[in-house]
């Protein structure tokens, strides 16, 4: 880029006008718009939770990220191969496991049911089968 050594007079004019009303650029600091926009992902580490104090979290979880309107939350639950579920044989071996419990809950769920539009196992680069995503209703 070559730098001009003098300025036109009405160089001068027209960046004195552009400084003292910049029409064209974007003001992010005073946009409006931006908070109605919605965010993209929230996440959560289930890992260590009871079942109980895991659906509890969950349900604190989805209520706020509605608030805070996110797009959809990753749940990592893991895939429940430590759990020492099978050492009870009147323990189910499937919904003792957050990755099966916790989607379950969720439907079962009245309230929480109207706020959710999917419930999915997560791609394999966000977990897979250890993690789950649930896509948001925008309220």
């Amino acid at each position: 880029m070559i730098k001009k050594k003098d300025l036109s007079q009405e160089d001068k004019k027209t960046w004195e006008e552009y400084v003292n009303n910049p029409s064209d650029v974007y003001d992010k600091e005073n946009n409006h718009f931006r908070n109605n926009l919605r965010r993209g992902r929230f996440k959560f580490d289930l890992h260590g939770f009871t079942l109980d104090n895991a659906n509890k979290k969950v349900k604190e979880i989805i209520f706020l990220c509605v608030k805070k309107k996110y797009e959809e939350i990753l749940f990592i639950t893991g895939k429940g191969i430590h759990s020492s579920v099978g050492e009870d044989v009147y323990a189910s071996k499937d919904f003792n496991k957050l990755k099966f419990s916790v989607p379950e809950f969720i439907k079962s769920d009245n309230e929480l049911n109207k706020l959710i539009i999917s419930i999915k196992t997560a791609e394999t680069k966000n977990g897979g089968e250890g993690a789950i995503i649930i896509k948001l209703k925008d309220l």
